[in-house]
């Protein structure tokens, strides 16, 4: 799997849940602070036109999800092959 980029502040809770999902489902992830980042801050203004909502997660396909609820990112963990699974079926 492709690392994941995650784009977040540090006072957020939502933030600190989705990583703390992303950790124990040991998928790969790159944190962007967008405080203290100003290309990141630049970043989530482009994906979401305008608005700056956390936390925001660009999946290795390119799919965008802002503020995603569990099951959604459990949905997507799950639909995203891991180190190995590549193109493997049940």
């Amino acid at each position: 799997m492709q690392q994941i980029e995650v784009y977040g502040t540090a006072w957020c809770p939502q933030v600190k849940e989705v990583l703390a999902r992303l950790d124990g489902a040991g998928a790969p992830y790159r944190y962007h602070d967008i405080d203290t980042d100003k290309k990141a801050a630049k970043a989530v203004y482009r994906l979401q036109r305008g608005t700056r909502r956390v936390p925001t997660l660009v999946l290795p396909d390119g799919t965008v999800l802002v503020e995603p609820t569990d099951d959604q990112l459990r949905d997507h963990l799950t639909a995203t092959p891991g180190p190995g699974q590549e193109g493997e079926t049940e």
